[in-house]
């Protein structure tokens, strides 16, 4: 709905809301989930409240961030996070700088802290990145005075999709405590699973990974409740998702990425399909009111079903949409926090 109190303003004219009533911001970085606490996650929330509204005027762009510079860094390619991101920074008047590993000075043989740092050099505020490998944005952040922003390094960490999955769920359900979420498929491999693992469990809710045992983190079993791995707070383990979807509130299919397949995790695609998949006659286990839940992109027919990834329970647009307000809720907090 449009807010008609904005309509003929300029964007000079139309700022944010100012009374998200929360204590003031104090990290620097955004790494990953495991050392946020509930009211951070809190913060995020409601202040991707007071964005959202903003996403839903007429005119929706602020000022809020002007003369902030925020730099993209992406060593991978991405269309929903990375465009995410550069719009959350322009709505909020930031300017952009955005850099493709791939047409950079990286080619010619600059490092990951060189390049950051000439990011800096440039006046860059903020920095937005994606690495292949596991724990770059924090060997950046230990060299650059920028904040720093993970946006999925490895198989480690993607922080602002558990945010917005998170976000999103709350949004239907209230509160978090005592919801049962199964996150079912790649495991293994998934940076998503991980930091959805931390966000879930400090905002009170119930995680249950659900895949085949060859794509389920090292030290989880069948069974497992425990700490074990140590590397993830506790969570429930089952590799059979009848059973796992059991009474469940959210449903969360991970991509099958293909690679596994060809690494010999997996016996064919037709029996993960058939074990695995998402569909209409397991969800008729879960509760009656489930949400669907992919952070994309979709293998549709593989680990879900066209039927449900379309369906009236399903949110996978919705998380698409609720991810420039979350985005926009942490460069607010870390440019206002400086």
């Amino acid at each position: 709905m449009v807010d008609q109190s904005t309509r003929g303003k300029t964007a000079e004219e139309v700022h944010p809301p100012e009374s998200v009533g929360l204590p003031t911001w104090e990290r620097r970085h955004v790494l990953d989930l495991d050392d946020f606490n509930r009211r951070e996650m809190e913060q995020v929330m409601e202040t991707a409240d007071a964005m959202k509204e903003v996403l839903g005027r007429e005119i929706r762009r602020v000022p809020t961030l002007r003369g902030t510079i925020v730099a993209t860094l992406f060593y991978e390619t991405s269309t929903r996070t990375r465009s995410s991101f550069e719009l959350a920074a322009k709505a909020l008047g930031a300017d952009v700088v955005s850099v493709a590993a791939a047409a950079s000075s990286v080619q010619k043989g600059e490092t990951l802290v060189d390049s950051a740092r000439t990011l800096q050099a440039i006046g860059a505020n903020i920095l937005v990145m994606r690495h292949r490998q596991s724990g770059a944005p924090y060997l950046v952040a230990g060299h650059v005075d920028m904040s720093v922003v993970n946006a999925g390094d490895g198989w480690h960490a993607h922080p602002t999709q558990a945010l917005l999955d998170a976000y999103t769920i709350q949004h239907h359900l209230g509160d978090l405590r005592g919801k049962k979420v199964v996150i079912v498929g790649d495991i293994l491999h998934s940076r998503v699973a991980r930091s959805n693992i931390w966000g879930l469990t400090t905002m009170g809710a119930q995680a249950v990974l659900c895949g085949p045992p060859t794509l389920l983190p090292w030290g989880l079993r069948p069974g497992y409740r425990g700490n074990e791995d140590k590397a993830l707070p506790p969570v429930e383990v089952d590799t059979n998702l009848d059973r796992a979807i059991e009474g469940a509130d959210v449903v969360m299919a991970l991509r099958l990425q293909l690679e596994r397949q060809q690494a010999g995790l997996l016996p064919s695609l037709r029996e993960y399909v058939q074990l695995y998949q998402v569909n209409e006659e397991r969800l008729a286990r879960a509760k009656p009111n489930v949400l669907v839940m992919h952070p994309g992109p979709i293998n549709e027919g593989l680990e879900i079903s066209p039927e449900v990834a379309h369906g009236a329970r399903s949110v996978i647009e919705e998380q698409v949409t609720n991810g420039v307000a979350v985005r926009m809720a942490l460069l607010y907090l870390l440019a206002k926090g400086r």
